[in-house]
């Protein structure tokens, strides 16, 4: 039996001992699959494309317009103006009875704004009738009576000849047949006279009506039902003086004051694009009407009446700032110049002896042949070959060729 010495004498390492051959059976496995993974990342190289290279870019720079807008030679400001715009009040003065507007509201020429209270105009219209009523009556008498005394007067004249009546009462006859004409061509007078109170005191009654002079939109509304309205100021302000405001939306133009420095830069007919403070983004294309001949000496300015081709549009409205810009005439399209991009110099090169320059495209490089303008600084205009906003290599290497892969490098 094995005693307890022996066991821990078994325990011991002997470091002078031989270590054994080891195998290299596993150093050839680890070189193996090392292997097959350079193969396997190689062709995963190649299918990608070959090598994926760090460049630089810029941005092209667009100038110049290739369109037909034309250039400002001069911008000022003013406001939005009616040309026609009434405060409508009435012809008489009176109270109140009815208001048939509201702010906002489109009325047509001749509709009805408001009632005045009729009751004086319609008791002189009554006492008119009645005077008109009493000459007519008195005309009538006075006819009767003519024709009567025309009679005596032809009965009068057969007996004279006769020598059945004096030739005293011949005469007297023939007086008062010429008294009664005259009385007939008074009475008649009298009673054109009353027909024609009768017609002023119709005018009266219709006064009391208050229409609108011509078709527009309220933009105020001044009286209400029981006030004193009166075409003529008041002292003490309880007196209002108009019943509203009316505006013709078709008369709106702008009112701008130019200096006299620039004032010849403006002449009628010049197109213009005015701009309103509401809306900033709305270009609204007009020409210039009139300039007016008179200058303001305290400010040195001339004012210009601009018109406005969407002046029917409901979102102009009296009184708006604005902003114009008077254009030039527009240049044949043979004058115009052509568009074109400013790019860095450096991202030109010469390859085929032709100025080309590298484009990027998704993940890779086009190359694109362009066409130079002038020199600007340490940029070069592109008349074509490259648009505005393309993203263009800077220095581009030798070995940069059309569509090799790139990656925009981090500055």
């Amino acid at each position: 039996m094995t005693s307890h010495a022996d066991l821990l004498n078994s325990l011991k390492i002997d470091r002078n001992a031989v270590p054994p051959a080891s195998s290299r059976k596993g150093l050839w496995i680890g070189v193996a699959v090392a292997a097959a993974v350079a193969v396997i990342a190689g062709g995963a190289f190649v299918l990608r494309g070959g090598k994926v290279m760090d460049v630089q870019v810029t941005e092209a720079t667009a100038i110049g317009t290739g369109g037909s807008a034309n250039a400002s030679v001069l911008d000022a400001t003013g406001y939005v103006v009616a040309r026609r715009m009434a405060t409508v009040s009435a012809k008489v003065t009176g109270k109140v009875l009815e208001i048939m507007i509201e702010e906002g509201q489109h009325v047509e020429a001749g509709q009805v704004l408001a009632r005045l209270d009729p009751v004086d105009a319609n008791a002189q219209r009554t006492l008119s009738a009645a005077q008109l009523s009493a000459a007519q009556s008195q005309s009538a008498s006075v006819q009767a009576q003519l024709k009567q005394a025309e009679a005596d007067a032809v009965r009068l004249s057969s007996l004279v000849k006769q020598q059945l009546v004096s030739r005293a009462q011949f005469d007297q006859a023939i007086a008062a047949r010429d008294a009664l004409r005259a009385q007939l061509v008074t009475s008649q007078r009298n009673a054109q006279v009353a027909r024609d109170g009768l017609q002023i005191a119709d005018n009266g009654v219709d006064n009391t009506i208050v229409r609108a002079p011509f078709a527009g939109v309220v933009i105020a509304k001044a009286a209400q039902p029981g006030e004193i309205v009166s075409p003529l100021s008041a002292g003490g302000g309880f007196t209002r003086t108009g019943i509203g405001t009316i505006v013709d939306m078709a008369s709106l133009e702008v009112e701008v004051e130019v200096g006299e420095s620039y004032i010849g830069r403006v002449q009628p007919g010049m197109a213009t694009e005015t701009v309103l403070n509401a809306y900033q983004d709305w270009k609204i294309p007009g020409k210039v009407i009139a300039i007016i001949p008179a200058a303001d000496r305290g400010k040195a300015t001339v004012k210009v009446r601009v018109a406005l081709d969407a002046k029917n549009d409901p979102r102009i409205v009296p009184d708006m700032g604005a902003r114009v810009s008077f254009l030039e005439a527009a240049k044949p399209a043979q004058a115009q110049a052509k568009p074109g991009v400013l790019v860095p110099a450096s991202a030109i090169v010469q390859r085929d002896n032709q100025d080309v320059a590298f484009v990027i495209r998704g993940e890779k490089a086009e190359r694109r042949t362009l066409k130079l303008g002038r020199t600007l600084g340490d940029d070069r205009e592109v008349l074509s070959g490259i648009a505005g906003g393309e993203q263009v290599v800077q220095s581009p290497p030798d070995n940069l060729s059309d569509g090799t892969k790139v990656r925009i490098a981090q500055e």
